[in-house]
């Protein structure tokens, strides 16, 4: 929503920018709970009086007896301390701060930009808001579903909440761009191939979050072959006709695996036209967007062959966000008509 009235644009794109680093923040907060088994630490809901942390060591206590009655402790954990607790209770705090943090910022200055600039604010705006809120919704909802029966959350719910992430994300980057003055010119592809384009990218952030959820990646730790084969030996093609194909771990990391070479596929089918056309205003996002996709080809390498260390998967999922958000200045580039 670009306005005639200069100094409103710079207030909310400072504000969308603050959001957006936040936002940046608590994905990459949240990969590393993942990471490191500390989603589950905290297992009560706590919306308002978890803004504080356990003070005293009775306090501790209380959480540490909390997370004992959990499959997580009983079958997996069963010999962890009250200090090794603490390290996974505090990377689940600090994510679900960060998550009190980003609905205080959304809320607060758009009731501010409303009050002062009219409900057309609120009009524009709104959606972030709700989607926050159903952000927090969907993390308890995910946290609730590795409390009884499970030692890990669901890993369907694990991508919900992934990709809602990156849907908050996209779209107050989005809303920022059209803040800008950024100017384009004709490119002859079809921006059907790039929305498509970005659609299996959004598709691979779902099954990457399966991988996750149900460390699939631990499962084959070789490239370019599974084992021995292209094909996992486990498994057969028709599974894939199966209703549970994305609860067997080695089918989802082959899935994974093949969805990359296509996304890759694609690219440079894009590039090819970017190239030929000889825009210049589209060469640095393309570019960044080819550089950046191979760089998490190889990080997704490293992670399987290292048995899906700490550090190369953090940075995959860290190299994701850039993947998605040079396409959507690509995409935005290419969709641009001048406001009058």
């Amino acid at each position: 929503m670009y306005s005639q009235n200069s100094h409103l644009n710079n207030q909310l794109k400072i504000w969308l920018l603050t959001l957006i680093g936040l936002v940046i923040l608590i994905i990459l907060v949240g990969g590393l709970t993942r990471l490191t088994d500390s989603g589950l630490s905290i297992t009560t809901w706590e919306l308002f009086v978890g803004f504080i942390p356990p003070l005293t060591n009775d306090k501790w206590i209380d959480y540490f007896e909390l997370y004992k009655n959990i499959p997580e402790f009983s079958e997996q954990n069963f010999n962890m301390t009250l200090n090794e607790f603490k390290v996974i209770f505090w990377w689940e705090w600090g994510h679900r701060q960060l998550g009190r943090l980003i609905g205080l910022s959304v809320l607060l200055p758009l009731i501010f930009f409303s009050i002062k600039y009219g409900l057309r604010i609120l009009k524009n705006y709104v959606l972030i808001f709700l989607l926050v809120c159903f952000q927090g919704f969907i993390g308890w909802y995910m946290v609730s579903s590795g409390l009884i029966n499970r030692v890990d959350v669901s890993h369907y719910r694990l991508s919900l909440h992934l990709v809602t992430a990156f849907i908050i994300l996209s779209i107050i980057f989005w809303k920022f761009l059209k803040l800008t003055k950024i100017q384009a010119q004709y490119i002859s592809i079809n921006t059907n191939l790039i929305k498509v384009f970005l659609f299996l990218l959004f598709l691979q952030l779902i099954i990457g979050a399966f991988v996750s959820g149900m460390d699939a990646g631990k499962v084959y730790n070789t490239w370019p072959l599974m084992g021995s084969s292209y094909f996992p030996d486990d498994s057969q093609f028709i599974e894939f006709l199966n209703v549970k194909v994305f609860d067997n771990p080695s089918l989802v990391q082959f899935i994974h695996r093949n969805l990359a070479y296509l996304i890759l596929g694609i690219y440079i089918f894009i590039l090819f036209y970017v190239v030929k056309d000889c825009n210049e205003i589209f060469r640095l996002p393309i570019f960044i967007i080819g550089i950046s996709l191979s760089m998490q080809v190889v990080l997704g390498i490293l992670t399987l062959l290292s048995g899906v260390k700490i550090f190369y998967a953090s940075l995959h999922q860290i190299n994701s966000i850039l993947i998605i958000l040079s396409t959507l200045y690509f995409l935005y580039l290419s969709n641009y008509r001048k406001i009058n």
